[in-house]
């Protein structure tokens, strides 16, 4: 057995030289990752965070660090209190874009969890031997390409022409003269072009969630679905009061990362509405995206709103672990 040495002096032992190697090397390990998050993720948001408080442009000279000060002024909460309060037109694109993401995202989370919960407990009902091929039919759109998603739902979306007018005709319906482009038809108080977008969005992304409760189902001892059965419980209340209590951390977890992703949907927005009809499907990071690049140029304005996102998207997190926590587990 090897010691450290007992005094300053002495030599090390082979442990000590094995510890120093090992710490060495995972020294050497981690400091890429490290420098590749601090670069390309820490900085970035310590960036926003800085350019929320000036009015910068980057055709604009500044005096100071990257170009901050002189022309690109320090203007202190004056972004957020025009985000907030302002009458100018991003200001109240903004405000609508907020409106319209808080309704996106709360059509797209029960939607997606009605889907792929009952979906996940009828693909563990199928026989082995298909159970793989399912799995990777529903699982194929959530890696399929963003645009390619898109491109394939612009088809489906076209008016006159498109699958869904076919259909719609084919069944002796009328189909809205525009699905992604006309201002007035609501259904609900939500406008059809809103509805078609999450439709797109949840086909494509209600794959991933499908795969994470197929693994919270496997994951369930078989001992006690069968204990509800031995006292005399049927199909549907094993589901609700054996199946449903046992996935509720996972329930938190899909809901966490669809609330995350749905907020920041942008891909899907800008290829088939550009925010449109009248700023009905404009969004927080389709503002953020048009005033830092496309129209105002206003950097400053775009990094505030991106700072109220990630506020909203913390303060959405803790609440729903506030509210779906558990204290169990089996």
């Amino acid at each position: 057995m090897t010691t450290l040495p007992l005094f300053k002096n002495d030599p090390p032992s082979e442990g000590g030289k094995l510890m120093a190697h090992q710490r060495r090397f995972a020294y050497a390990s981690v400091s890429p990752i490290l420098l590749y998050m601090g670069l390309f993720t820490l900085f970035p948001i310590l960036w926003a965070l800085v350019l929320g408080f000036f009015s910068y442009a980057p055709i604009r000279e500044g005096t100071w660090f990257l170009g901050l000060g002189g022309q690109n002024p320090f203007v202190g909460w004056d972004n957020y209190i025009e985000l907030f309060t302002g009458t100018s037109k991003p200001a109240e694109v903004f405000r609508l874009a907020v409106k319209n993401t808080f309704l996106f995202t709360a059509l797209v989370l029960p939607m997606n969890l009605l889907i792929t919960l009952p979906l996940a407990v009828i693909l563990e009902s199928v026989s082995e031997k298909f159970k793989t091929l399912f799995r990777a039919i529903y699982f194929l759109p959530t890696i399929s390409s963003s645009v390619a998603v898109t491109i394939i739902w612009a088809y489906m979306y076209a008016p006159g022409w498109g699958l869904l007018s076919i259909m719609f005709k084919a069944v002796g319906l009328v189909p809205p003269k525009s699905w992604l482009q006309d201002p007035n038809t609501i259904y609900f108080g939500v406008p059809l072009a809103m509805l078609c977008v999450v439709v797109a969005h949840v086909w494509q992304d209600f794959g991933y969630n499908l795969v994470i409760f197929v693994a919270a189902l496997q994951s369930i001892p078989k001992s006690l679905r069968e204990a509800a059965r031995v006292d005399g419980a049927n199909l549907w209340q094993e589901f609700w009061l054996v199946v449903v209590p046992l996935l509720r951390r996972t329930v938190l977890l899909t809901s966490v990362l669809t609330v995350i992703s749905s907020l920041q949907v942008f891909v899907i927005f800008q290829l088939l509405t550009r925010g449109g009809p009248k700023n009905q499907t404009q969004t927080m990071l389709l503002s953020i995206y048009e005033n830092a690049f496309r129209f105002a140029n206003n950097l400053g304005l775009s990094a505030a709103m991106s700072m109220i996102l990630f506020m909203i998207i913390l303060v959405l997190t803790v609440i729903q672990f506030r509210i779906l926590r558990t204290e169990w587990e089996y």
